[in-house]
């Protein structure tokens, strides 16, 4: 699953490696590589794979949900998505609450001790998605954990969620798409080594050539 959705992340053009060019985030950090995976739902084919992904792991990892809440803006379609086919209600937590009507942060129905999954579309720091989880924990919900597309594996993200006492699985991650990335001719091995040298210890620009 690993690899394949890595594979169709490349193929719709919703992962940009640039070893030699890095992006930069807007935290400042320079990265090797840029996920966008809200291309995913303008490819069929990949949307397919990637929402029947999450609708699996929610099986798998959490039986138990009693409803999907995703991530604003990214999850929510997702989410949706996913909903639909687990038949499970579905809602989304605003990046912060409204200013006017109900002052809502929260959209959709959600109990108090209800079990909810978060959907989440890329895992980076995590610092977006602990958010998200702690408000639905002040709401009263029961937060079974994460569900994301892809996450970059940085250790402060892995820490982060640690301490949030919150766990994620990961349709695919850095490792699984470099290595495609190398079967697949996108990049040279010598880049997959740099790239994952960056997920190591973002904070060290040594892997950018000069």
């Amino acid at each position: 699953m690993e690899k394949e959705i890595a594979g169709q992340l490349l193929e719709i053009g919703a992962v940009f490696l640039r070893p030699e060019d890095p992006f930069v985030w807007a935290s400042g950090i320079k990265s090797p590589v840029y996920c966008d995976n809200r291309l995913v739902l303008s490819s069929p084919s990949a949307r397919k794979v990637v929402e029947n992904g999450i609708a699996a792991a929610v099986r798998e990892f959490y039986p138990g949900a009693e409803s999907l809440m995703g991530t604003s803006t990214a999850g929510i379609a997702h989410a949706a998505i996913a909903a639909s086919i687990l038949d499970l209600p579905m809602g989304y937590v605003r990046s912060e609450a409204k200013t006017h009507g109900r002052n809502n942060r929260i959209e959709g129905r959600l109990e108090k001790g209800q079990k909810v999954v978060v959907i989440e579309d890329l895992i980076s720091t995590g610092g977006s998605v602990i958010d998200v989880v702690e408000a639905l924990r002040e709401a009263g919900a029961e937060v079974l954990g994460i569900v994301s597309i892809f996450t970059y594996g940085l250790r402060k993200g892995v820490e982060r969620l640690r301490e949030a006492k919150v766990e994620n699985h990961s349709l695919s991650n850095l490792d699984a798409l470099v290595d495609v990335a190398v079967e697949q001719g996108y990049i040279a091995a010598d880049a997959k080594e740099r790239i994952l040298k960056f997920r190591d210890n973002p904070s060290d620009e040594s892997w950018i050539k000069k």
